[in-house]
């Protein structure tokens, strides 16, 4: 385990990810905040200027669009939730380049889904345009695609997405700002004695058992439960989080400074390698192996690569190259990587040593199911 950072080190970092939660970024359900969002503005430009390059992740667009519709609650039909966002992307993108333009600040709209990084020439490509765009000094504005993005809208929440940036540029620190102090040992809207955690270990069973309730405002997606499984994606790259209220005056300079606000999330292990950072960080892996206790043990004790032998079944369809997962017998996660075979290859020769793939196949690829450099444990 790391040794956890002072506030003030995390807090004078200097690449960071903010993101800001639609409950923020609204008036009360009639469209953007167009004061808060000065504010805010006015709070990054001057973390611009003393040297800290800033990707923002902003919320808010279907709130927006909800707006401009003249819808007074969010819908749960999907095409409407997308027609919505659709519409609200325009004015939130206009809003943030009109005040960053007043401070002579560039940014740059980034519409991703969660298929984006999953998908490994594209998480390439998402990573070498972003981090392009901060050595130009452009501030990224980045949000889901979800006028595309299905599962992300039924499914995902900006707190994940985030989560998944701030690995992808390597930031140091991500700040999710939210309505709330922080997270609290239990819910604090029903428990007048709740306690603000103010600093916790990613994957802490303090840090899961105080992540309960919903999203207040009725217009995001996520919740304290969210927030806390996007600090523990975040942490897999050596990340920090800050969980902490957006309502705190000249909030991102007060953290800057290392502040005693909010709850601050440290990583607990070292930060992994680039191409098992990409793959800790996939949601949606394209089939599974379920393999028995003796390739469970190898897997987390000795490290080493998964051989078709401790195979005992194939789950999906699946080509060479794709991310699955690796289960053990009663359905529990233990890795994820890139196989070697496609599943219909992978069905003929689990349970059998590697010197009999040629012999089954014709052929051999790889002695290996997964190598253990494609492989990252969950």
């Amino acid at each position: 385990m790391n040794e956890r950072q002072s506030r003030s080190r995390v807090g004078g970092s200097t690449r960071w990810v903010v993101k800001i939660g639609s409950s923020l970024l609204t008036d009360s359900g009639r469209g953007l905040d167009h004061a808060a969002i000065h504010a805010w503005v006015e709070q990054m430009a001057a973390m611009r200027r003393a040297g800290c390059e800033l990707v923002l992740v902003s919320s808010g667009a279907v709130a927006e669009g909800m707006s401009r519709l003249g819808w007074a609650k969010r819908p749960h039909e999907l095409v409407a939730l997308q027609a919505a966002a659709a519409v609200g992307q325009m004015g939130l993108i206009q809003a943030y380049e009109s005040n960053f333009k007043h401070h002579q600040l560039h940014t740059a709209q980034i519409l991703l889904t969660h298929d984006d990084l999953s998908n490994r020439t594209r998480y390439l490509n998402a990573r070498s345009t972003l981090r392009k765009l901060l050595d130009l000094g452009v501030v990224p504005v980045v949000n889901e695609n979800d006028t595309v993005a299905c599962d992300e809208l039924r499914f995902g929440d900006n707190d994940t997405l985030a989560a998944l940036v701030a690995n992808l540029v390597e930031a140091h620190l991500l700040v999710i700002l939210t309505d709330q102090a922080g997270v609290y040992d239990c819910d604090p809207r029903t428990n007048p004695e709740a306690r603000l955690v103010t600093d916790a270990d990613a994957g802490s069973e303090l840090l899961r058992t105080a992540a309960t309730g919903a999203s207040s405002s009725g217009l995001g997606s996520g919740g304290m439960a969210s927030k806390v499984r996007a600090a523990e994606l975040a942490a897999r790259s050596g990340t920090s989080t800050w969980i902490v209220s957006g309502r705190e005056p000249q909030v991102l300079q007060r953290l800057g400074a290392g502040a005693p606000l909010g709850t601050l999330v440290h990583p607990s292990s070292s930060p992994l390698a680039a191409r098992k950072r990409w793959l800790a960080g996939q949601l949606q892996a394209k089939g599974s192996l379920v393999l028995d206790e003796g390739a469970v043990n190898v897997l987390k004790q000795a490290g080493r690569s998964l051989l078709a032998v401790g195979v005992t079944a194939v789950e999906g369809e699946f080509r060479r190259g794709e991310v699955v997962s690796c289960r053990d017998a009663a359905g529990r996660p233990v890795a994820r990587g890139l196989v070697n075979y496609a599943a219909e290859e992978a069905r003929r020769i689990i349970g059998q040593p590697s010197e009999r793939i040629e012999q089954l196949l014709g052929y051999v690829d790889e002695p290996e199911l997964i190598h253990r450099d494609n492989l990252v444990l969950l």
